[in-house]
């Protein structure tokens, strides 16, 4: 059976320790707006971004998770390393990050003719791809 699909996205869940770096990070500097907060099931609390029509959620459990995803991005381990966000303006961005004290792990770099990436660390040490085409 093949999935009908009904939103031209998929959202992603963000577990961490502490929400407030996290949101600074993805609402303050990233510019991802805020689209609610609710209580979990089971407590725990989650904070919603969109990011177009994507709906990044921080989420803090009400007990400590058990284990923490190793840090390394892409060749730290294996399974969800990254995640992308397609952009028109990467160089700014990725300067506004490094100016801000984020960890830019690729700094803007040609990958194909026409299509720049740049890679930053958010404050739990989950990497986002910034990309530009064009």
């Amino acid at each position: 059976m093949a999935l009908e699909i009904t939103k031209d996205s998929i959202d992603l869940g963000i577990v961490t320790k502490d929400a407030a770096p996290l949101i600074a990070f993805y609402q303050d500097t990233l510019g991802l707006e805020a689209d609610g907060e609710m209580a979990m099931p089971g407590g725990g609390h989650m904070t919603r971004l969109r990011c177009g029509t994507t709906t990044v959620k921080i989420v803090v459990n009400a007990k400590e998770p058990g284990a923490t995803a190793p840090a390394g991005g892409i060749g730290g381990a294996t399974g969800y390393r990254y995640f992308t966000i397609s952009v028109s303006n990467l160089a700014t961005a990725t300067e506004q990050c490094a100016s801000a004290g984020y960890k830019v792990v690729v700094p803007p770099t040609e990958i194909r003719s026409g299509i720049t990436i740049s890679m930053i660390e958010d404050p739990d040490g989950n990497w986002v791809e910034l990309l530009q085409m064009g």
